[in-house]
């Protein structure tokens, strides 16, 4: 089920800027009993990602009132929305690109989520690193060539997610997750400042361990830092926390934090 630009359609124009150069942004949400899980983030991170990538024109009043109505008609179901320039010329020049393309598509929600949400999940180091582009860190941008491959290699694996690394050798996260480890009650996740998408969860997680008793800290780790940890775990807004059992060799069977999280999430 796609729609686009509020009308039910499967087309999007050859020369649309998404098509031509990933030229936009996009978010993903859990979509439960009717309604958009935490909706406000959702259109706070859009309208952050357009601002940053210097998109305008793009109505959110109308493209909430659009995600609700269409919410409505699931019960557990996961809502895509993207986000772009609109249609333009052949050269990367955006002059004369007036009116902003919003594609929304709904899909099923992922069967393997809720198993591995009681049984935890397997990572693996992932061959592929992240390019550092501190302009566009933090975004959920078009260009996601990189997790295509990270993507492509986990699939050789029996691994569920991959632990990826900068070109630095600095932890950054998964293909599809945030990371964070924990060392007694400090719960630590990767610096996004240069790569790396800033997930909705994640902001979540942060915001509530210092109420469940935990210090929090961004920091830049290289992979061994995870071999000491007490308890590694997974987030992003479909899953959305799911423990880790295992690192190719290193092993966690501690899940306190996660489970004092788990309501939060």
């Amino acid at each position: 089920m796609i729609w686009v630009n509020g009308e039910a359609q499967a087309e999007v124009a050859a020369n649309d800027r998404g098509v031509q150069f990933g030229d936009g942004c996009f978010t993903t949400a859990h979509l439960w009993q009717g309604e958009v899980a935490l909706l406000p983030a959702h259109i706070q991170r859009l309208r952050d990602a357009c601002a940053r990538l210097l998109i305008t024109g793009v109505d959110f009043e109308q493209l909430e009132q659009e995600m609700q109505r269409l919410a409505e008609q699931h019960q557990n179901a996961v809502m895509k929305v993207i986000l772009t320039r609109g249609q333009g010329g052949r050269g990367y020049s955006a002059a004369g690109c007036a009116s902003p393309t919003r594609i929304i598509s709904i899909a099923p929600y992922p069967a393997l989520y809720p198993t591995l949400q009681h049984s935890g999940a397997t990572l693996t180091l992932s061959p592929i690193a992240l390019s550092r582009n501190p302009l566009l860190a933090g975004l959920k941008h078009l260009n996601r060539l990189e997790q295509v491959l990270i993507r492509t290699h986990l699939e050789q694996t029996e691994a569920h997610e991959a632990v990826v690394l900068d070109t630095d050798g600095a932890l950054v996260e998964c293909c599809a997750a945030n990371l964070f480890w924990r060392k007694g009650k400090t719960v630590f996740t990767p610096d996004l400042s240069f790569a790396g998408v800033a997930g909705l969860m994640r902001a979540r997680v942060m915001q509530q361990l210092p109420a469940l008793g935990y210090q929090v800290e961004q920091t830049s780790a290289a992979f061994g830092e995870l071999a000491s940890a007490d308890e590694v775990f997974i987030t992003n807004a479909l899953m959305p926390l799911i423990s880790v059992n295992r690192i190719d060799a290193w092993c966690y069977h501690s899940r306190e934090a996660a489970e004092r999280l788990r309501p939060h999430c």
